[in-house]
């Protein structure tokens, strides 16, 4: 597909969710109209796969297959296939030409239908390996919602609409090589991220530094047998990192229920099979759902200084993932703890990159110990890339990317990158361009430095500077300013002088003529 072609199909799924949009709040409408794709998407996977099974029979169409044996046996070959399984008259081009039915001629009422499909396809699920992934995964399209219309038919009238206009885009499912659908949903997340303020950080980081994420964990790699994300939001940053490489299984974890059940979704809507992913829904820090695992990469956007139990829990002191720092992060701000949880997942041969807020570098008491604990004892800290201010939504705060390996190359030196002045502007908020991006990976590959840009320093000067990391440390993007030749400027001002009076001098000879008094 073409790039003009993809930016179409944007912009008709962008338009279709603007047919909500004068309804409710930005995150509101989201969950209906990536809900609605999603099942789509389900809809046209289950169609593809019931037909290469009807290839052999007499009747090659699943939507003509009204036999109960021929459809029990689909049933058990979708749910082991595909993880779930939609009957004939269940599929979305159904219930959208229903809806969209003359309501003189025929019923056209489907909102009932539809929520009885959306739980059988949980159902379908009970009892086997995909059943956690799909339970409750419906749960936020609530159709009998008033936001959708005041009456039942209104609310009737805008689905069936959006359902029509929907039905009418090719998906093109049956490209296997194709994730058109895949690139579309993530436009659209980043779209509704756009316009949801604050909330926006819960559930996406933008492209732009999940890139940057995604290059560092996958240098010097073709292929990753896992990826982990301990807040994982709506998975983006995940299969980002297939972008890269290979990934063979992805792991995650999400505190909020709305956004674990949109990765959830993203997960399924860009082919990635039910047994290739392991998303949970809870706390990473007070219930962490992997601990006993190990992960060759881990990447990561947590929320910038969020509270945690901290040391009101003394079940921390003793936790394997702190206890061996002395400290703990304090209870205003987990960023560290973060980091500390990361690490403790961390694989041997593995590298882990995360987001944080500048504050990780510099603050003091409890985060200046650790911070001094991972580069004299542990030595695991490869590398600080500074980002320029206002590139996350919901805040405008400047960030960092902490670069860590239990098993460095480079042992011996940090790198320090300033990328801080290197973005464009793009409305109310800055952007970073491929060029950007690829100076930063091409510098962190490279371990150069580069004056105004980056710096390799010794671990001893690290030490020297009392393990602060603050770039400016370390970076000198001073510049000098020119200097001022003031025989110049005198020159200038007595020329300035001269002109203002042959002006003052015009401007009284024209009041003269008018009869009329000077202003001066």
């Amino acid at each position: 597909m073409s790039e003009d072609q993809k930016k179409l199909l944007e912009t008709q799924l962008w338009n279709i969710a603007n047919e909500l949009r004068g309804k409710m709040d930005a995150d509101e409408f989201r969950d209906y109209i990536l809900g609605f794709i999603f099942y789509k998407y389900l809809s046209e996977k289950q169609h593809i796969y019931a037909n290469k099974l009807l290839e052999t029979e007499a009747v090659k169409q699943y939507t003509q297959i009204t036999n109960e044996e021929d459809l029990k046996f689909i049933k058990e070959e979708s749910v082991l296939k595909l993880g779930y399984f939609l009957r004939p008259d269940e599929l979305f081009t159904a219930v959208a030409t229903k809806g969209n039915a003359d309501e003189e001629v025929e019923d056209n009422f489907i909102l009932e239908d539809l929520q009885n499909i959306l739980n059988n396809i949980e159902q379908s699920t009970m009892g086997t390996d995909s059943e956690e992934d799909f339970n409750q995964l419906f749960e936020d399209l609530d159709l009998n919602s008033t936001k959708l219309g005041r009456s039942p038919k209104a609310r009737n009238e805008l689905i069936a609409k959006v359902l029509s206009h929907l039905d009418q885009i090719d998906f093109n499912l049956e490209d296997a090589d194709s994730d058109i659908l895949g690139d579309a949903y993530e436009y659209l997340i980043g779209k509704f991220a756009s316009g949801a303020g604050k909330k926006a950080g819960e559930f996406y980081t933008p492209q732009q530094v999940s890139k940057i994420l995604a290059k560092i964990v996958t240098t010097g790699k073709n292929r990753l047998k896992s990826v982990y994300d301990p807040t994982c939001g709506s998975g983006s940053l995940l299969l980002r990192v297939a972008k890269e490489v290979k990934v063979d299984d992805f792991y995650g974890q999400e505190l909020n229920r709305t956004t674990y059940n949109l990765a959830r979704m993203n997960m399924i809507l860009h082919d990635v099979h039910y047994r290739h992913f392991d998303l949970q829904q809870e706390d990473t820090l007070k219930e962490p759902q992997h601990l006993d695992q190990r992960f060759e990469a881990i990447v990561a956007n947590p929320p910038f200084s969020a509270q945690w139990a901290g040391k009101k829990n003394p079940l921390f002191e003793n936790d394997e993932r702190f206890s061996q720092y002395g400290k703990l992060a304090p209870s205003s701000k987990a960023d560290f703890a973060f980091v500390q949880h990361m690490i403790y997942q961390l694989a041997e041969n593995g590298t882990m990159a995360c987001v944080l807020p500048h504050g990780v570098l510099f603050r003091g008491s409890s985060e200046g110990a650790i911070r001094k604990y991972l580069i004299e004892k542990l030595n695991y800290l490869d590398a600080v890339i500074g980002l320029p201010a206002n590139i996350f939504f919901g805040t405008g705060i400047p960030t960092c990317i902490l670069v860590l390996s239990k098993c460095r190359v480079n042992d011996d030196n940090i790198l320090f990158i300033d990328a801080s002045e290197g973005y464009t502007k793009d409305g109310n908020k800055n952007r970073l361009k491929q060029k950007h991006i690829d100076k930063i990976i091409d510098t962190y590959r490279n371990r150069e430095t580069i004056d105004k840009f980056s710096y390799l320093a010794d671990l001893d000067e690290v030490k020297e500077n009392d393990f602060n990391l603050n770039i400016p440390r370390y970076v000198d993007t001073f510049e000098e300013e020119e200097p001022v030749d003031l025989d110049s400027v005198s020159t200038e001002l007595k020329q300035i002088e001269t002109e203002l009076e042959e002006v003052d001098n015009e401007i009284a000879d024209y009041c003269q003529q008018l009869d009329i008094s000077t202003p001066f």
